[in-house]
């Protein structure tokens, strides 16, 4: 019989990391920022997602005055442009040149969705949840890069290892069928 060894608590985190990382981006009405924020999730069957950040943030201002944002999509290939946004704060610095980001004019809010990113999700803030560090966002307008060569996610397991997504399995037809054991 297989033994199971002891996790500690504190890194009980790394086995439901959620979402993939992402970019956010903001614009404060003078200069764009982004950040990297690897705890994402859904909420509901919706288009509305939660990030955790706070005011050790230099976004996180940026967010509360405007409450809009742009949840940017990185790929597997940009996970050295991702540890660096994370590593550096827009406080002093333009992250945007920095790492050769490029923005891209949004359509419905100031913040500046990523040209080399996969995917961008123009949102709005709708609540933000102080006590744990919860912003809550409602995506207005989405797009994606279909001719983007990579489009493996990446997720942060918490000690600045990375998982990449692999191959897609599809179960959409048995889910949809009526089976006869449910």
């Amino acid at each position: 019989m297989k033994r199971f060894r002891p996790l500690p608590l504190e890194r009980a985190f790394t086995l439901l990391e959620s979402g993939p990382v992402v970019l956010v981006t903001t614009n404060d009405g003078k200069h764009s920022n982004v950040m990297t924020i690897s705890w994402t999730m859904v909420l509901d069957f919706s288009p509305r997602f939660a990030i955790t950040t706070g005011a050790w943030s230099h976004s996180y201002t940026a967010l509360r005055k405007t409450k809009e944002c742009v949840l940017a999509i990185p790929t597997a290939d940009l996970i050295d442009t991702v540890v660096g946004v994370g590593t550096c704060s827009g406080t002093d610095t333009d992250k945007f040149a920095t790492f050769m980001l490029t923005p891209a004019k949004a359509k419905h809010v100031q913040a500046p969705l990523i040209q080399e990113c996969w995917a961008n999700i123009e949102c709005k803030v709708v609540d933000i949840i102080r006590k744990h560090n919860i912003v809550v966002l409602e995506a207005i307008a989405a797009w994606v890069d279909d001719e983007r060569k990579d489009k493996r996610t990446l997720h942060a397991v918490g000690d600045g290892t990375f998982i990449v997504d692999g191959r897609r399995i599809s179960r959409k037809r048995m889910m949809r069928a009526k089976l006869p054991f449910c």
